[in-house]
């Protein structure tokens, strides 16, 4: 079902592509399931606000005018728990993305069922950038501490969107592992990390230039998910799609 009302959406031209004035569609996905409390819910979301603050992104998502970002953060955890937090929003200025970031800092945990649906989380994800049918690149960024234990299972999600049109670039999906904050386990938290990082590179990770990214704890997310931000923000995707202009002769 999600793949037929996707590929509705996603039927444009490569021309219309490629003269965009969005040259980016980024969904976040943030992980509030039962594994997530209090006060590493408060890491992830200042974190993100810290991250798209951080000098180095905001140039990244400010460097084009007239060729913007559209930025969407949601919540997700059980099969059918997910909430938008941040609308998309257009960050074609400063007061734009600031007012995103204080948005984001205001932003109070509601209740949550415990679940890890990754599966229903994906399935969101893309329906959501499916509402931004003309921007160049479309991106879905999923964090997560766990492996999924309700819902879809991720990799059949992903397997279905591959099949799915996102103009010439395709759909990506990257991840962002959360391990332990713990640093007293040493070698399993290592350990841990990594089962958990393959498991998203084998169920989650879609698209040729997909990555996965490893947070170490919670306290280490703002830097880990600036980092991120960065590598999927890289600002050549307008000057790759954009026909040379023409000269009349």
């Amino acid at each position: 079902m999600i793949r037929c009302a996707l590929a509705f959406v996603l039927t444009l031209s490569t021309t219309q592509w490629a003269e965009a004035a969005c040259r980016q569609a980024l969904a976040l996905g943030l992980d509030v399931s039962g594994s997530v409390d209090a006060r590493e819910y408060r890491l992830q979301i200042g974190g993100l606000a810290d991250a798209l603050n951080d000098p180095r992104v905001r140039q990244a998502l400010l460097m084009l005018p007239g060729h913007h970002v559209d930025l969407l953060v949601f919540e997700w955890s059980g099969s059918g728990d997910q909430s938008v937090i941040l609308p998309w929003t257009t960050l074609n200025d400063t007061a734009a993305l600031d007012a995103a970031i204080a948005r984001l800092r205001a932003t109070q945990r509601r209740d949550a069922s415990p679940g890890t649906a990754l599966g229903a989380a994906m399935e969101l994800g893309a329906r959501l950038l499916a509402e931004r049918p003309g921007c160049q690149k479309h991106t879905l960024d999923i964090s997560g501490d766990g492996i999924s234990n309700f819902g879809p299972r991720p990799r059949d999600v992903r397997d279905g969107l591959a099949a799915l049109s996102f103009g010439p670039l395709g759909l990506t999906i990257n991840g962002l592992v959360i391990g332990a904050d713990n640093s007293a386990s040493g070698d399993s938290r290592q350990a841990e990390i990594g089962a958990l990082a393959s498991y998203y590179r084998a169920e989650v990770m879609l698209g040729p230039e997909a990555f996965v990214q490893t947070s170490l704890g919670f306290e280490d997310y703002a830097r880990t998910m600036a980092e991120k931000l960065l590598r999927e923000l890289d600002g050549m995707v307008f000057s790759q799609l954009t026909p040379p202009a023409r000269v009349d002769q």
